[in-house]
């Protein structure tokens, strides 16, 4: 059996005989994801549109690209251009997969654009088309894959699957100019969240990542960061596809319902809203005395983490 590298791909390495979709792999974190995926066994659809930073019409063929990288590799990979954020369009990519390789093991949701702005000034179209995106663009290929692994599930081939979201710091933390991106980026965390739970029955598990990494959506943060003298760049996008392709793989079947923050080499799990102790009147409050309460719950609560921007 050959060996795997991490300049090319061969039969072993952890998510090996394993069939993967990555939305948005046309550029940036989804490319580095269906790469590194490749590397390490997996057969990709490698999914893009080929739109623009904003999400403009751009028709490039980035998705072909990236899989003649993965056939150089010595691995297989098919290209899809399906619309993720399309109900039937994001069906259409599930049955690729099953079309190409004849099963589907993994699913990460990464497609995405951005068009910020204040949220006195954002017009309905641009909360629309990003929260379609970002929201919509998750929860269609994830009904659609969930759908065909609780078909197998009840056929008797209980898979070993996983859904592997992608959240933001804007939608843990809020982000200043990015109302939509961050309000869809939450709603992507509370997906996953529950699709762990609705689907654990069918041996399937769901994760989030919030990411941090040079793309075009974050160009304008981070394309002056200097590299360290060391030579590691911690806002290289491929540092992210370490622990989505290690999410993906059976190594993690006793995690599921997270969200990993990882940026660089570090990796954080993301505690969320939990319940705080109550202030109990045992009856119906009076509007004047609630002041009061919530003043000394907040003094005794701990800080709420900055909003991005502020």
């Amino acid at each position: 059996m050959p060996e795997r590298t991490r300049d090319g791909a061969g039969e072993s390495g952890i998510c090996a005989g394993r069939v993967v979709i990555v939305t948005g792999a046309g550029r940036g974190i989804g490319r580095e994801h269906a790469l590194e995926f490749a590397r390490q066994g997996a057969r990709v659809v490698v999914n893009d549109v080929g739109v623009a930073r904003d999400g403009a019409a751009a028709g490039e063929p980035v998705a072909r690209t990236v899989v003649e990288e993965i056939r150089a590799l010595g691995a297989e990979a098919v290209a899809n251009t399906d619309d993720v954020a399309d109900w039937d369009g994001a069906k259409a990519l599930v049955a690729s997969a099953l079309a190409a390789f004849g099963r589907l093991d993994v699913l990460v949701n990464n497609a995405g654009f951005v068009r910020d702005r204040m949220i006195v000034s954002m017009t309905e179209q641009e909360w629309d088309a990003v929260v379609r995106v970002h929201l919509k663009g998750h929860a269609a290929p994830l009904r659609h894959a969930a759908a065909h692994w609780r078909d197998e599930a009840k056929a008797g081939r209980r898979p070993d699957a996983r859904v592997i979201n992608t959240s933001s710091g804007a939608g843990l933390q809020g982000s200043v100019g990015q109302a939509n991106y961050g309000a869809a980026k939450a709603g992507i965390a509370a997906l996953t969240l529950t699709a762990a739970t609705e689907l654990a029955r069918y041996g399937v598990t769901a994760n989030a990542i919030a990411p941090s990494a040079r793309t075009r959506m974050t160009e304008g943060v981070f394309a002056t960061m200097d590299r360290p003298e060391s030579g590691f760049d911690a806002m290289d996008p491929a540092n992210i596809a370490p622990l989505v392709v290690w999410l993906g793989s059976e190594l993690s079947a006793h995690v599921t319902g997270q969200v990993f923050e990882v940026e660089g080499g570090r990796i954080a799990v993301a505690s969320g809203w939990h319940h705080g102790v109550p202030a109990d009147r045992g009856g119906r409050w009076d509007p004047a005395d609630v002041g009061p309460a919530v003043d000394k719950l907040l003094a005794a609560a701990p800080p709420a983490e900055p909003v991005y921007g502020s």
